[in-house]
């Protein structure tokens, strides 16, 4: 059984029984006092603008679609945090709206209103939202975080490296429209201020909130890969509230929730109110209750932090390591129909949970309980490793090592599921020697323990053969086929070649790289009398092929996923 709704799954565990989900319930706190009831999930990685502090001027590679979460995948994992007291999820990138199914994937998690979700939100650069709103907002849209760093639409293509001022106005306006139509869509504006750049525009923003319920939300310039980002450009909080009150003497401060990450001001008689987000200056880990989920899967507890998990491995179990799309998904509701009630009190289709949220809520419990009580610093921001902001919470997915666990311990990696392929794989090294005699005495086997390469050669053979047990975590395999050669040439060197095949359902580079290696090293021995000073290098594997992640050769870009 795949899938069971929510209706029916088991109370999980409290924290009480199980510290790692400490920070997941509404009723527990975790170590930094806070409660994680607030999920950012990125459902892209595109996007139709090329904001200056986002994204890389060139741009970045896109993630296989098969990396990607599917709608289902995200409604699943939807599904398990509002079971685990989440209340609120907000949509981001990427630029959402240019998701093709974005609407109904809005329509299918805004159906956990029933089950505890309270507000699902946007945050959108509101290029293309004008002409998808009416639909959101009738599939539950409650709130829209948009952003928009200029007035002035000659700035606004300078900033975005695109067209477009007018649309989004377009989008403001008819948020601003259907709320005075009584819609409640809550609308913030969010706006990175750049010294030099647009920080001149600060007041004309503050002025949008006199006539409007909107919320401004200036925003600290932030260092993300590929944005060159510099302390000089960072233009503070403090100077941003300098600024204001030399107009507004009369700003005041406003009491927020523990959870807010803006601090919020007034300007008596305005309709609106303005924010400060100050990740650099002030940050505010100790009351921060977001958790994010990436749109390869990865769960991100800090978005200045670059330790990452896989839910998507996890979540993908149940289906052989395969994407989880509708055809998958309408097979797992099929096995479950018989089992259990799919529909809840009110005889609506229930949402369903994957069979391994034990699994799932176990490695997002330890990734909460290890998040650090602050992130770091400007110094250490500034020259860390992490994502660009337009694959933040919103690199390309990290390699993963895949003989490690979500929660760091090796473990043999299951091919119960895979199916057999004929698979290839060649590795070479070299041996290098430093007296000349060896390599002649080598070529008329005149050493006096016999024939080198012949040797040499069913050593690498053999030790192919038993890989498994040499490397702990690699599956015995029956081979078909160990071919070890051996190329001598005038610059005192051998070129080892060692190609294995198999017919099974795992790869056979180690077995390759085992029996090169070993037919090296028996080089060595049988020569160490003539020449100590050999030097054995180069190992490698040069040209894998077969299985789901097809044929690699040395120097193309790796995208395999290993054996």
């Amino acid at each position: 059984m795949f899938l069971f709704p929510v209706s029916l799954a088991r109370p999980f565990r409290r924290p009480s029984q199980n510290p790692l989900f400490r920070g997941l319930d509404p009723l527990a706190s975790d170590h930094l006092e806070g409660t994680h009831d607030y999920l950012r999930i990125s459902v892209t990685e595109r996007c139709n603008l090329r904001c200056l502090y986002c994204m890389p001027e060139e741009g970045i590679s896109l993630s296989p679609n098969r990396e990607l979460l599917t709608t289902p995948e995200i409604v699943l994992l939807s599904t398990l945090f509002v079971a685990q007291g989440v209340t609120k999820i907000r949509l981001t990138g990427g630029e959402p709206t240019v998701r093709h199914d974005i609407v109904p994937l809005m329509q299918q998690i805004g159906h956990l209103r029933a089950h505890g979700l309270r507000e699902l939100c946007l945050t959108t650069n509101g290029l293309s939202l004008h002409r998808k709103l009416d639909a959101m907002v009738e599939a539950g849209l409650t709130g829209v975080n948009l952003s928009l760093d200029t007035l002035d639409p000659w700035q606004f293509q300078i900033m975005t490296r695109r067209n477009g001022f007018s649309a989004v106005r377009k989008s403001i306006d008819r948020i601003l429209e259907m709320n005075r139509a009584g819609a409640g869509v809550k609308l913030k504006i969010n706006c990175v201020v750049m010294r030099g750049l647009n920080d001149r525009e600060i007041l004309p923003f503050v002025e949008m909130t006199k006539d409007e319920d909107i919320e401004v939300r200036f925003i600290e310039y932030m260092p993300f890969d590929g944005n060159k980002w510099s302390e000089g450009k960072m233009f503070s909080y403090q100077e941003m509230l300098d600024v204001i009150r030399l107009k507004y003497p009369e700003l005041r401060r406003e009491t927020g929730h523990k959870n807010d990450t803006s601090k919020t001001y007034h300007i008596p008689s305005f309709a609106g109110r303005i924010g400060f987000i100050t990740s650099m200056t002030h940050n505010f880990c100790g009351t921060c209750n977001r958790l994010r989920i990436t749109s390869d899967g990865n769960l991100k507890v800090c978005l200045f932090g670059n330790a990452e998990v896989s839910l998507r491995d996890i979540l993908r179990k149940v289906n052989s390591g395969e994407p989880i799309d509708e055809e998958a998904l309408g097979a797992m509701k099929e096995v479950a129909m018989g089992k259990a009630n799919l529909l809840d009190s009110a005889g609506q289709p229930a949402p369903l949970l994957a069979a391994n949220s034990d699994e799932l809520l176990q490695v997002i419990g330890m990734a909460v309980k290890n998040k650090k009580e602050k992130h770091a610093g400007i110094g250490e921001l500034e020259h860390m490793k992490n994502r660009p902001m337009i694959l933040i919470g919103d690199q390309p997915p990290s390699p993963k090592l895949t003989h490690v666990s979500a929660t760091g311990s090796a473990h043999m990696v299951s091919i119960a599921s895979k199916s057999p392929t004929q698979r290839t794989a060649i590795a070479k090294c070299t041996i290098t020697f430093t007296n000349p005699l060896a390599l002649t005495l080598i070529r008329e086997n005149q050493i006096k323990k016999g024939d080198v390469l012949g040797v040499a050669r069913v050593a690498g053979i053999m030790a192919a053969k038993k890989t498994s047990d040499i490397i702990p975590l690699c599956h015995p395999i029956g081979i078909t086929s160990v071919g070890v050669e051996f190329e001598t040439g005038d610059n005192q060197e051998i070129d080892v070649t060692a190609t294995v095949s198999c017919e099974g359902k795992t790869g056979v580079e180690m077995e390759a790289l085992t029996a090169a290696g070993t037919a090296a090293l028996t080089v060595y021995d049988m020569c160490k009398a003539v020449d100590k000073g050999m030097v054995i290098g180069g190992l490698r594997v040069v040209l894998k092929e077969g299985g789901k992640s097809g044929r690699w050769v040395e120097g193309e870009r790796d995208g395999s996923g290993g054996r």
